[in-house]
């Protein structure tokens, strides 16, 4: 394994003025990070494999005194926040576990048990808050749920603080459409959102000031068992009131913000408003980029705007699913007016900029924040970034293309590579030119220009260590945790290759896909289907999903796939199954052959049919290669 490098005289330099302009020293937040705290984290939650699942001292191992030169000081300053772990006292009768997961979750006293808000990533996690609760604030039995989204880190861990036999008499409240969009998050695009979050999260480098340091929104993801458990209620109006355990719960639907389906929402008991995943301590995504649809900046904007009109003079508390809480009337409004002002500000100044003529990358190269935002450290760039927030805006307006008719038909990044390195005298000639740019600290256009050289050319060493070089540099120089996360990654694999990962067939998320809808299971099938290969054939097959009673006409023609709800009698062969059965075979997991020998896949009709259909499929790989070709 070949060591990180030590930050270089450039980069050292570049993060002590970003250090210098900066009050980090201020201690406000670290008041705010560590008010109510009742007791830590016992020690590392143990995985279901007898590995460690989470371990919340992780940081405290590396992150005590100044920012070394290999870390923005910025960054580290917000990661030593992040590590701070435990159960914290919210305000009279709710409590926060922070630190035991990327995300929170919060414990509000009913009069009979727990009202939890979100549920963690993982049921290893969850498990160990609800211990360290019923521990320190009195054991009680969970009554509800609430999901604020649709997001794995806050769904992910209910198994671990609900047994199958506690489940009947637990309320689930969700923001209408939240199982379609969570599960469709995950499994059609899948296994590519799957791949690019192992770069943006830095699951693959070690914890250490030379690796990954903290995620923007919390220190890392944790290793375990992810599930999923249906809503049992919906909320489909603002305004909506519930009683749930004694307990008034005024809801505010916020679609299309953080999340596809999203929701704030006002404990009136205790005056404390829980703002979901709309305001944290940091700029957030508009696109984030692991993948994802590009998010409403203005309706963003707007939905916490109306939450200061809807719920004001109502709260004292407010308390997110990331970060730490902020108390007092003035202090909440603030920061909520500073988080409204954050998303309008780059929605509005884009456009302008926009309007103006000037191409996504101009705009993104402009426009800056004002320095009354900028000089708030929760609209700082620890998560989201203002130059990829302005390319969203562009996207979700205009789309890729900047209208120069020169973009209209590019060359694919190989082709375009070798014909780049041949124009500029070959491969030799632009490492050399590329080394003095190194030299003089100009380490962006550095991993910009080699990268033609790694693409023409995937074998020549040089080339990909001195990518890597100058991408290791960028990553210690970024204040965003995303960034630094990419740009190492990227490194370690220009220098180490590609490892080999797991595949969907290895660790099926059983709970998703059992929730997938019946046209979901068809929409796997579509995508895994090798269009130039299907190209001339025609497959006919009717699909009986035998747990829900929907019948489906399958067509595959012109190398696509169709499916009208309907049988034909005519159709040379009809499968019968169940959804994840049928997954399975679709999947690889098991054979159609032992499928139908086992009784859990029926055909009618001629079998080759199905095999046919089942040759056509390509499986996802693992874990591709990103940073060659």
């Amino acid at each position: 394994m070949t060591e990180p490098r030590d930050a270089t005289a450039t980069t050292a330099a570049r993060n002590a003025e970003l250090g210098a302009s900066l009050p980090l020293d201020d201690p406000r937040d670290f008041e705010l990070a560590t008010r109510g705290h009742v007791a830590p984290l016992p020690g590392p939650v143990p995985g279901p494999d007898g590995s460690t699942a989470w371990d919340p001292d992780a940081g405290a191992a590396f992150l005590g005194g100044e920012a070394p030169p290999e870390v923005n000081p910025s960054l580290w300053r917000h990661a030593r926040l992040s590590a701070t772990h435990g159960l914290f006292e919210v305000t009279e009768g709710i409590w926060q576990v922070r630190g035991a997961d990327v995300s929170n979750i919060t414990f509000v006293a009913g009069e009979t048990g727990w009202i939890v808000v979100d549920a963690l990533t993982t049921a290893e996690t969850a498990r160990a808050a609800l211990a360290l609760v019923n521990e320190h604030a009195g054991e009680r039995p969970v009554r509800a749920v609430l999901y604020t989204h649709t997001h794995i880190d806050h769904f992910g861990g209910l198994r671990g603080i609900v047994s199958e036999e506690e489940l009947p008499g637990v309320r689930i409240i969700a923001p209408e459409g939240f199982l379609e969009a969570a599960v469709s998050e995950n499994v059609i695009a899948g296994p590519a959102m799957a791949r690019r979050a192992e770069y943006m999260f830095g699951s693959l480098l070690p914890r250490s000031p030379r690796g990954h340091v903290d995620a923007g929104i919390g220190m890392t993801t944790p290793r375990g068992t992810p599930g999923l458990l249906a809503p049992t209620e919906l909320i489909e109006a603002t305004g909506t009131v519930l009683e749930i355990d004694g307990r008034t719960v005024e809801f505010q639907l916020t679609p299309e913000t953080e999340a596809p389906a999203e929701m704030n929402f006002l404990f009136a008991d205790f005056r404390a408003l829980c703002v979901a995943e709309n305001c944290s301590g940091t700029l957030h995504n508009l696109y984030t980029p692991r993948g994802a649809q590009i998010r409403d900046g203005l309706g963003w904007s707007k939905y916490i705007s109306e939450a200061i009109e809807l719920f004001g003079g109502r709260f004292d508390v407010t308390f997110a699913c990331h970060h730490w809480p902020r108390w007092g009337e003035g202090d909440c409004r603030h920061h909520l007016e500073t988080q409204r002002d954050l998303y309008r500000y780059i929605h509005d100044q884009s456009i302008r900029l926009a309007n103006a003529g000037l191409t996504m990358e101009e705009a993104a190269e402009e426009l800056a924040l004002p320095e009354s935002l900028r000089d708030e450290f929760a609209c700082r760039e620890y998560y989201g970034t203002v130059s990829h927030n302005v390319k969203a805006v562009f996207q979700r307006y205009l789309g890729w293309f900047d209208g120069n008719p020169a973009h209209l038909n590019p060359h694919p990044p190989v082709e375009a590579a070798r014909r780049y390195v041949d124009y500029m005298g070959g491969a030799d000639a632009v490492l050399e030119r590329a080394q003095r740019s190194f030299a003089d600290g100009d380490y962006r256009w550095v991993a910009e220009v080699v990268n033609h050289v790694v693409f023409a050319d995937p074998s020549n060493t040089a080339a990909r260590e001195l990518q890597a070089d100058a991408l290791e540099q960028l990553g210690y120089q970024a204040e965003s945790g995303p960034w630094r996360a990419f740009y190492l990654t990227g490194a370690m694999e220009l220098r180490e290759g590609v490892t080999p990962g797991r595949t969907l067939a290895d660790a099926p998320n059983v709970d998703v896909l059992q929730a997938l809808t019946a046209e979901m299971v068809l929409h796997v099938v579509g995508v895994r289907i090798d269009g130039p290969r299907a190209d001339g054939r025609v497959i006919e097959l009717d699909v009986v999903f035998t747990d829900v009673d929907e019948s489906f006409a399958l067509t595959v023609s012109h190398g696509a796939l169709s499916h009208p709800r309907r049988t034909r009698p005519d159709v040379p062969a009809t499968v019968r199954a169940p959804r994840l059965a049928f997954l399975a075979v679709i999947g690889g997991v098991v054979s159609a052959a032992d499928a139908i020998a086992a009784g859990a896949v029926e055909v009618d009709g001629d079998a080759a049919v199905l095999d046919e259909l089942l040759d056509l499929l390509e499986a996802p790989p693992a874990r591709f290669a990103i940073v060659t070709p």
